[in-house]
């Protein structure tokens, strides 16, 4: 994990030899100070698979006016967010868990090589299972709860609900899981939450262009919500950070089928976005150097004061 440092220069004066020689030595020492964020809980909202164009691409945001025109005076949005790595669904969002780029299974049926962070959080706090939660309407992503890393593998896992019913079998509605998140939020109040909602992708790889746009439409006022649902909470209000973000593209117009499909390393694919809000941050900010997914887990990592060795991610500095 990379570390905020604060340099102290302590100087002191050598006396040597006899009479008024003396010498002057500058001495220099690094101390390591861990930063008093207010920040105490964690939620990583992830929109399965928008187009930068018809995101915050759209400078009318006419599918997004929530996130666009309301939620943005909340927070920092990065304009050059980029996945770098595989932009499938899985990769995507072990990406976001790992810090890590990985080539992995889109269907659910491979774990992810490194530990997450929810798992490095669990070991560093020791706290239940229930203070760290993955909710998701696609319930291949329950692989996002351990690693074959032999060792962690089936340690320091978070509760999950992924799929309908939470039983990993399938795909569930959005509805189903925000209102699931919604419940997890108010009853545990966990430190740390990723949720995903498909819509997007699900109308998008159904050549669906009027389902697409429309899914966009709500994931927006599911954003909006989710944000309402934290401030109306005391517990939550001024505690709680919320990441906002996309595990990957789509294909731009005029290449292959267009925004029916994702999955290579096309513009339309790698750039996604990033909505960052919290006590901790800058209000109505606009970023436009690169940034890219691995380094949310590293930003999470600094702010909850836990170690994430494995992940190559950088903290989002440009944030507080």
């Amino acid at each position: 994990m990379h570390k905020l440092y604060i340099l102290f220069i302590l100087t002191g004066l050598l006396l040597s030899g006899s009479g008024c020689s003396s010498k002057v030595v500058n001495t220099t020492k690094e101390f390591e100070v861990q930063i008093p964020y207010k920040t105490q809980y964690v939620v990583i909202l992830v929109i399965d698979g928008p187009r930068w164009t018809e995101t915050f691409g759209d400078s009318t945001c006419a599918l997004i006016p929530m996130m666009g025109r309301e939620l943005v005076k909340e927070g920092v949005l990065y304009t050059n967010f980029r996945n770098e790595g595989s932009t499938t669904t899985t990769a995507g969002h072990t990406a976001i868990t790992t810090g890590f780029y990985q080539t992995i299974s889109n269907g659910g049926r491979e774990l992810p090589k490194r530990p997450s962070l929810f798992q490095y959080f669990l070991k560093s706090t020791n706290a239940d299972k229930t203070k760290a939660w993955l909710v998701s309407s696609k319930g291949k992503l329950e692989v996002l709860a351990n690693t074959r890393d032999k060792h962690w593998w089936n340690m320091y896992m978070p509760s999950t609900y992924c799929g309908p019913n939470g039983n990993s079998s399938s795909y569930g509605g959005d509805a189903a899981t925000f209102a699931k998140a919604g419940e997890v939020l108010k009853t545990y109040r966990p430190s740390l939450m990723l949720i995903n909602l498909l819509e997007v992708d699900t109308h998008g790889h159904g050549n669906d262009w009027e389902g697409y746009k429309r899914g966009i439409i709500h994931c927006d006022q599911y954003a909006y919500d989710l944000w309402q649902l934290i401030q109306s909470d005391p517990e939550l209000k001024d505690r709680t950070t919320l990441f906002i973000t996309n595990d990957h593209g789509r294909h731009l117009d005029g290449h292959k089928n267009g925004f029916v499909n994702h999955g290579d390393n096309c513009e339309g694919c790698r750039h996604i976005s990033l909505l960052a809000m919290g006590p901790d941050f800058k209000k109505g900010k606009v970023v436009s150097e690169k940034a890219e997914m691995i380094d949310i887990p590293a930003t999470i990592a600094e702010m909850l004061h836990f170690e994430m060795p494995t992940g190559n991610g950088k903290v989002l500095t440009s944030l507080f």
